[in-house]
Parts: C-alpha cells; structure tokens; sequence
C-alpha cells in the first residue's frame, strides 16, 4: 500500500467524516447552533478542497496511484453520504433528493466495479456530467450546513437550489453512465465470448 501526501490527505478526508458528523451531536447547551453550523460547514469546505488539492500534487508530483485512484472516490462519497444524513435529520434537505444522491453514488459505485471486472472499465470514466453534478454538490451542502446569511448572501437559499440542480445532475449522469456501460459490457461479453469459442 504506497503512502504519500496526497494519500495521506485523502486519509485525512476520511478522518474528518465522523468528527463533522459527531460536531452536530454536541448538545446545545455546550456550543450554540450558529457557531455549530459555521465550524461543521468550514470543515467540510476544507475536507472538500483537500480532494482537489490531493488529486492536483499527486498528478504534479507523479504520485498517482492504483490506491490512490480508489481510496479517493471512496473518501468523497462517505464525505457526501455523511453529511446529506446529517442535513437529512437537521430538516434541511429533502428525503428524496438524499436518496437520489446517496442512491447514484452506489449504483455507479457497483456499475464501476463490475465494467473493471470485464475490462471496460474506460467507459465509465468521469465525465463532465459528474464534474458538474460534484460541483453543484460541494457548493450547495456547505451552504446547507451554515443554514444563515454570510454577509447578506442567502446561503441557505443557494444551497436548496443547488442541491436540487445536484440531484437532476445526479440522474442525468446516472443515466448517461449505465447507457455508455451498457454498450461496452455487451461489446466486452461479445468478446469474451468469441475467445471462448
């Protein structure tokens, strides 16, 4: 298992997850919910830029590595999932669109899986349409987990639009993912099977 710094800040992605979520347990009394919410959405801001930041040195460096390109999606989505629950059981995102997300993320987590098992694991690559989705969802939770108004912005109104273009994003690329994966899985069948015969 190779270690280097920008796997060591994916670990730290992963590390931050239960300290943001164990953040919103804290009783009322001991911090109050404005301070809360401020420290939970500037942690995951700096979880957030820390996924662009690994994946920046590791390819300036020439660090890249079959770890590091698998550890790091898997930081992301425990990082999303985490705290859409969090913002689920707060009320301020929809059960649906949770669902949606969290839903995709292990669907095109499976459909990953299963393209690199038959070889065609290049279909599936990411695409602009999961760039966008990502972006819209990195934007939209933070303002959903500060949940007040920053300097006269309102946060917590960017945050349920955006979530929501997250969600259409989410099935938009869903679908774009499974139609591309299908089509590889049926050219990578066909060809298992001409060598078998």
């Amino acid at each position: 298992m190779p270690f280097n710094l920008p796997i060591a800040l994916t670990w730290l992605r992963i590390a931050m997850i239960p300290l943001i979520v164990g953040l919103f347990y804290i009783p009322s009394d001991w911090v109050s919910v404005p301070v809360r919410d401020m420290v939970g959405a500037s942690a995951f801001i700096i979880a957030a830029l820390t996924d662009w930041f690994d994946g920046w040195l590791a390819r300036r460096w020439n660090q890249t590595s079959s770890f590091g390109a698998f550890l790091d999606p898997v930081a992301d989505k425990l990082m999303v999932c985490a705290a859409l629950l969090i913002l689920l059981d707060l009320n301020r995102v929809d059960s649906f669109i949770a669902l949606v997300i969290i839903g995709r993320e292990i669907t095109i987590s499976a459909l990953r899986e299963w393209m690199a098992k038959i070889g065609a694991s290049g279909s599936v690559a990411v695409h602009r349409l999961g760039k966008f989705k990502t972006a819209a969802q990195m934007v939209a939770i933070p303002c959903l987990l500060y949940w007040q108004p920053l300097y006269g912005v309102p946060t917590q109104m960017i945050g349920q639009i955006l979530i929501v273009v997250a969600a259409i994003l989410t099935v938009w690329s869903m679908c774009y993912y499974a139609a591309h994966g299908r089509k590889s899985a049926i050219k990578a069948v066909g060809r298992l099977d001409a060598a078998g015969a």
